[in-house]
């Protein structure tokens, strides 16, 4: 398998998660206090910008954050909506991308101001296991609140996906 299929498969399973914890956070939304439920969007919204950062670094572009949060916290309807387009950007962006450009190394800038330089390759390979570990993150907390967690595994993702491994 090629780096490119391993990254496309890795953002269709972080799009899959994204819906099923998105829908999770729907249904219980109303269940949930004001301050949990705050820590929860406040932790996806991050997860979101880091997300928004790196389409920009992928793209050698000015991302124009000065932090990995906002200034106020998207409503969960905001953020559905921006997670979902976020994260089919990213399904089109890997699927066009040349399988050489993914060893490119780009040079960019972090929120502190500090330089930084990573591939494109270890670029999306960190929006998935950043993303990863805030819906994990999420999951832990709404576990506490005695509430169901939604599906948020790779081999899980594939086996629903492709019904035939399973056999």
């Amino acid at each position: 398998m090629s780096s490119k299929t391993l990254l496309h498969s890795l953002f269709r399973y972080n799009s899959w998660a994204d819906d099923g914890l998105l829908a999770l956070l729907a249904g219980i939304e109303s269940d949930v206090s004001e301050e949990q439920f705050g820590t929860i969007l406040e932790t996806i919204n991050h997860a979101h910008v880091v997300d928004k950062i790196f389409a920009s670094n992928v793209q050698k572009q000015k991302h124009g954050f000065r932090d990995t949060g906002t200034s106020s916290t998207p409503t969960l309807a905001e953020l559905s909506k921006a997670i979902t387009e976020t994260d089919q950007w990213y399904l089109r962006y890997v699927e066009q991308l040349e399988p050489e450009a993914l060893a490119e190394p780009i040079p960019f800038t972090f929120t502190s101001g500090a330089p930084g330089e990573m591939s494109r390759e270890e670029m999306l390979a960190h929006v998935i296991t950043h993303g990863g570990y805030h819906r994990g993150e999420v999951g832990r907390i709404v576990t506490q609140l005695s509430k169901p967690t939604s599906p948020d595994t790779f081999t899980g993702y594939l086996h629903q996906a492709e019904p035939v491994r399973r056999a």
